[in-house]
């Protein structure tokens, strides 16, 4: 065995043991962290624990970014700003980040890289940064049995129904109709599943 062989054996265990998974002490944090679900090592961003709910058996990938609120520390509105159902799959690198709804329904896969928010930033403002601006927060749903392709982007208030397949690099900026197939930017329903 190589140094480079034991070096990747001992990280792969280090990962393993660093999940966050049900029963452990970091996801007593969380509103809800079902049996079964993990969330791998190592989280990019993880805050607002309080105001996220994890349903059973869901698998969220390294390098995820998942956030209830705006910063660290701030006082909540409920504990439901951010759910997750049943048996999803968030692929690496993607980020959900709430400050108001983001509900995303059972069996739900992200590809890697997939980004949804339920709050953007203003640009009307000319006195001050856009950075420092923002738009109202309004809710995200994501209907149970869909897939949203790598690089996808979802944009607050959009509702995607149930079985709804969104194409990679994709921005999803309205309602997607159950048992659809949308691509482009902006997402355009482009095929319907009978």
């Amino acid at each position: 065995m190589t140094i480079g062989d034991l070096v990747l054996a001992g990280y792969e265990r280090l990962a393993m043991r660093a999940m966050i998974h049900a029963g452990s002490r970091r996801a007593s944090r969380f509103a809800r962290f079902g049996t079964g679900s993990v969330i791998c090592f190592p989280p990019t961003a993880l805050y607002g624990e309080s105001g996220i709910r994890i349903g059973r058996d869901s698998l969220l990938g390294p390098h995820i970014s998942l956030s209830a609120g705006i910063a660290p520390g701030q006082d909540l509105i409920s504990d439901g700003i951010v759910t997750i159902g049943d048996r999803c799959l968030i692929g690496r690198h993607s980020s959900i980040v709430g400050h108001f709804s983001i509900t995303i329904g059972d069996d739900v896969f992200f590809g890697p890289n997939v980004y949804v928010t339920d709050q953007n930033h203003a640009v009307e403002r000319l006195d001050l940064p856009i950075g420092r601006q923002s738009e109202p927060e309004r809710p995200v749903t994501i209907g149970a049995g869909s897939w949203l392709g790598t690089n996808a982007v979802v944009l607050p208030g959009v509702t995607i129904g149930s079985h709804v397949a969104v194409g990679a690099g994709s921005v999803v900026t309205g309602d997607l109709p159950d048992n659809s197939v949308a691509a482009g930017v902006p997402a355009r329903v482009i095929r319907t599943i009978a």
